[in-house]
């Protein structure tokens, strides 16, 4: 790959509020609730335009049999690391007070990052909260998600070592290296914004743009609806509201929490039950409070008139 640095210095400089964190990953497979990160990268950018990167390999640990997680042999194929490669390397669970810190008031930013590599890294995450019993206050759905790749779709409908040389001019080299990858999504970004006039440079107007549609969880099991209402997206209760399954077949939450589904979805299936609970619960203490009595006098009944009832009062 070229100097990046070059190109960096005549295109524009990103105009950011925060600082934004560009990432991409390389993994054991494809399958996000089966499948592990072995490598990750960041680049993170300030609004003065300094620039940090850092790259991990990362041993892929299965913690439910305690042992590494071996690689799909196509997804070797396709970067190159083998389990050799990572056998001395940290596991996630390791580098993770890191890679927190790194995503700490930062939005994001990568290509195809949404489908995949967002996906992912949150199920990391969620992987050392469950199993090592590890909590963090970090809430990757809060963070502003600028996706390149939808950008780059919308405008010109390519990959990424077409986009890079459709706005750099420059053929991408060592593609599917981690940092190579991310550096590159990186300087596409600037490319697009200095491309295109109607492209805000503003990372809440790129955050939406490049949104096709807004998810609860990762994978798209659940999606926002109308009001903002969370929506079953799949299966026989596809288009109904989660609201309104909880309320007529709560036994289906449990079916989410016991089936072959992503942390990451069966996390938000339970965020939401909470709630649904404790609706119920405040339903049902409102209606044991008891009823407002109005004294009665004497010989009243709820069907007398107000003349009868004060008539009844003066004898």
């Amino acid at each position: 790959m070229r100097n990046h640095h070059a190109y960096n210095d005549i295109v524009m400089k990103l105009n950011l509020e925060r600082p934004i964190l560009f990432f991409d990953i390389e993994s054991t497979g494809l399958n996000i609730a089966s499948d592990s990160i072995i490598e990750l990268c960041f680049v993170k950018v300030f609004p003065d335009g300094e620039q940090r990167v850092k790259t991990w390999r990362v041993k892929p640990w299965d913690y439910e049999r305690n042992c590494q997680r071996p690689i799909n042999p196509s997804a070797q194929a396709v970067h190159g690391i083998s389990a050799e490669d990572l056998a001395d390397c940290p596991t996630f669970y390791q580098i993770m007070p890191e890679v927190l810190e790194w995503l700490s008031g930062s939005d994001l930013a990568g290509f195809n990052s949404a489908k995949f590599d967002l996906p992912m890294l949150a199920e990391e995450i969620e992987r050392v909260r469950r199993y090592m019993k590890i909590e963090t206050d970090i809430d990757l759905h809060k963070k502003k998600m600028v996706d390149v790749q939808t950008i780059f779709h919308k405008m010109e409908p390519r990959n990424l070592k077409a986009a890079y040389r459709f706005y750099c001019g420059q053929e991408l080299e060592n593609a599917h290296a981690a940092e190579a990858d991310t550096l590159a999504t990186y300087e596409v970004l600037k490319g697009q914004l200095d491309k295109y006039p109607d492209l805000k440079n503003d990372m809440t107007f790129l955050a939406n743009f490049s949104t096709m549609q807004r998810h609860v969880d990762y994978a798209g099991r659940l999606i926002f609806g109308d009001n903002d209402e969370p929506v079953i997206s799949f299966g026989k209760h596809k288009g109904k509201t989660a609201r309104e399954v909880y309320f007529s077949e709560p036994s289906y939450f449990a079916w989410i929490d016991n089936g072959d589904f992503t942390l990451d979805t069966k996390r938000q299936f339970a965020n939401l039950k909470a709630q649904f609970e404790a609706e119920r619960r405040a339903a049902a203490e409102v209606r044991k409070k008891p009823a407002t009595v109005v004294p009665r006098t004497k010989g009243y009944t709820p069907f007398e008139s107000l003349g009868d009832l004060f008539s009844q009062e003066k004898e």
